[in-house]
């Protein structure tokens, strides 16, 4: 059975399939003719960044070293996937923290292409043995002014792996998302002739144009870049920074957690007995709702409740679930 993530939301692959060895991530879209879209894979250790260059994993470097994360090319399967990238969870190295998976359109800014142009964007996963669909992630809705995107990502968690819906833009393409990321990138080559050292095998060369690579608003992203960090407090999960723009930014910084999004239709609310209570003024000007956390865990309840009904033998055959799923040590 499959579980379609929100923004943000994530799912135990060992809950949904406890066997699981191998998962393949699929990634779709429909654009216009002459738009050329890549999908990408990182390899990131414990500080977020990648373990080296050659755990970039791209079109120009199909396989990490170990061979545990496989880019698979484009126009695969007959199933609506433009590209797919394998990943064999028990060969992933320990050193291996996440997996992103990231989109980016090729030679944007010169074309003149953004992800508004493009529809149906999602990823979904499936498992490699027996072919069962895991849990998806619709983008499009998330989709504006960007030139590359990260999908969602793939995370340990103790002897488990989870899935994250992440759908977070940038403005500067595959060499914005590699720049954050800890890839060492190429500036433009001079005009002169000048001898130049030989690359390293499979290292990837991304060409990016000079300054920072821009984030786009958390929360919609044709609001602009996300200039400012701030703790959110997503309406089912614990407080995570985010990058969002300033008029966000002040939103979230003066309503009180941790309803920061509008409801959802078809999920039930908080009693209003167990609703937040006025934030607190702490020192240094952040705010902090004392409910936020009773909040959280009553959603946690109302969440494994939904599931529950979801895995009856009445239920359909794919559920939707704006959720958060709580790790033990109460990080996601």
């Amino acid at each position: 059975m499959s579980v379609a993530l929100m923004k943000g939301g994530n799912v135990s692959l060992g809950k949904q399939a406890p066997r699981l060895r191998t998962v393949r991530v699929g990634l779709g879209w429909t654009a216009g003719a002459g738009h050329d879209l890549d999908a990408s894979a990182l390899l990131c250790g414990a500080s977020g960044k990648v373990v080296s260059e050659r755990h970039f994993v791209f079109f120009n470097n199909l396989q990490s070293p170990d061979g545990s994360v496989r880019h698979q090319g484009n126009e695969v399967g007959g199933n609506g996937d433009r590209e797919q990238i394998e990943v064999r969870l028990t060969e992933v190295a320990a050193e291996v923290e996440k997996v992103v998976f990231a989109v980016a359109i090729y030679e944007a800014a010169r074309r003149r292409q953004t992800f508004g142009q493009v529809r149906g964007a999602y990823i979904r996963l499936t498992d490699q043995d027996g072919g069962a669909e895991l849990a998806r992630y619709d983008v499009a809705a998330e989709a504006g002014s960007e030139t590359a995107m990260v999908f969602g990502e793939l995370y340990r968690h103790g002897a488990d792996w989870k899935f994250r819906a992440v759908g977070q833009g940038y403005a500067t393409g595959l060499a914005g998302i590699a720049t954050d990321y800890g890839v060492d990138v190429l500036q433009p080559a001079p005009t002169a002739p000048a001898p130049a050292a030989p690359a390293p095998a499979l290292a990837p060369a991304v060409v990016v144009p000079t300054g920072s690579a821009p984030v786009t608003c958390f929360f919609d992203p044709s609001h602009g870049p996300g200039s400012t960090a701030v703790l959110w407090s997503p309406q089912w999960g614990v407080p995570r920074q985010i990058e969002a723009c300033v008029a966000c930014a002040q939103r979230v910084q003066t309503t009180v957690p941790p309803f920061y999004t509008p409801q959802q239709p078809g999920y039930p609310q908080l009693p209003a007995q167990q609703q937040p209570q006025p934030a607190q003024q702490q020192p240094g000007g952040r705010r902090f709702g004392t409910g936020a956390l009773l909040g959280a865990g009553a959603a946690g309840l109302v969440g494994g409740a939904l599931l529950n009904e979801a895995l009856s033998d009445d239920a359909p055959e794919v559920v939707v679930n704006n959720y958060y799923e709580s790790d033990d040590d109460g990080f996601f």
